[in-house]
């Protein structure tokens, strides 16, 4: 059998290491130089232009940025239930709850009539998921937080450069995260990036990275330790300078993917969307797990299922929904499964995917 072909693989090259070197040399490792450059470019290309601030992690991010707009003991937060757990986690971190909402069956994103369905007089924001690298319905979501009042908060963790209409994702709500792991479509090998709406929200989110300081010693609020190195803003700064045509190779991919597929539900664009791509997901209707192990056992092509188990049923999440109903999230998990296309692909890798998948699916017809 061939070689596997990954469902996702971190690029790091001779350009990151270079970057990582000199900052060694330097002597300055920690929190400098390089984390402000990196936070002043990544706002400048990916965030519309908003202050951006660097974090750890993305769920750092979140974490401190649902405290920094005021979220806490007694507030409701609406949130899809298919996600990544870091999602409800960060709600509930803040002192918050987790509300669980539905997600609409084309893009894995919230569901409007659901979020309204959702809203109680304690929910103080909607955070909507740019899931997969698709943005959310933005325009829906946030005429619906205009007329009750509420605040919009992006969980942008997979969509690094996708846009609604030509405005960035990042760019809707008070503040929004991106994740910088080392398999999303640009890495700082970890950590997180906090675009923020106003100078007040960006400037809690820098108190609450460095233990409440702005000045040393000067502690001004209770925080945390959340900071990047320059270390890890040097491999972001580098990958910065490449994710553009990363994300150009990933669309490619995924077009070709959409042409060639057969059997499956390959995954819709909404209008007026720019898809990005961090996953590509098909549906299976049935039987998916068996199409995932013959993938990989039969095909040598690996895959990925994001995410079998939705928020709400999680052992650590469940308590926030007790006998929550959430049928087209518990469709979703049933059925999707996540194709590699991550810009490492070639043509060969292309042909065998589809070929795998094609094979997999006519056999269990």
């Amino acid at each position: 059998m061939n070689d596997l072909i990954p469902a996702a693989k971190p690029i790091i090259g001779d350009d990151e290491r270079a970057a990582v070197d000199r900052v060694m040399r330097s002597g300055m490792i920690a929190q400098g130089p390089e984390v402000a450059a990196f936070e002043k470019e990544f706002g400048e290309q990916l965030a519309g232009g908003r202050e951006s601030v660097a974090v750890n992690s993305g769920t750092a991010g979140l974490h401190l940025g649902l405290l920094a707009a005021g979220i806490g003991a007694g507030d409701e937060v609406i949130v899809p239930s298919f996600t990544f757990a870091a999602t409800g986690n960060s709600v509930a971190l803040a002192g918050a709850t987790p509300v669980f909402a539905d997600i609409e069956p084309d893009q894995f994103c919230l569901d409007v009539e659901s979020v309204r369905a959702s809203i109680t007089d304690r929910t103080k924001a909607i955070m909507p998921v740019h899931l997969y690298g698709h943005p959310a319905d933005m325009a829906a979501l946030t005429a619906l937080a205009d007329e009750h009042g509420l605040q919009i908060f992006e969980d942008a963790a997979q969509a690094h450069g996708a846009s609604l209409n030509g405005q960035q994702v990042g760019t809707f709500g008070s503040f929004a995260m991106f994740s910088l792991y080392p398999t999303k479509n640009m890495t700082s090998g970890e950590g997180g990036m906090v675009s923020c709406a106003n100078g007040d929200i960006a400037r809690q989110v820098r108190l609450l990275r460095n233990q409440g300081m702005e000045r040393q010693y000067a502690n001004e609020v209770i925080g945390f330790n959340a900071r990047m190195t320059d270390i890890h803003a040097a491999i972001g700064r580098v990958q910065l300078t490449k994710v553009g045509g990363w994300t150009a190779d990933r669309q490619r991919n995924a077009a070709f993917l959409d042409a060639n597929l057969e059997g499956v539900v390959v995954p819709p664009v909404a209008e007026g969307a720019t898809h990005v791509y961090h996953q590509y997901t098909i549906r299976v209707a049935e039987d998916r797990d068996r199409v995932v192990t013959a993938l990989r056992e039969e095909h040598g092509v690996g895959s990925g299922v994001y995410y079998p188990i939705p928020n709400h049923r999680l052992e650590s999440l469940a308590p926030f929904a007790p006998g929550l109903d959430l049928p087209e999230t518990e469709r979703a998990a049933r059925e999707v499964i996540s194709l590699p296309v991550h810009p490492s692909l070639t043509q060969e890798h292309l042909d065998r995917i589809v070929t795998a998948v094609n094979t997999v699916v006519k056999a269990g017809a």
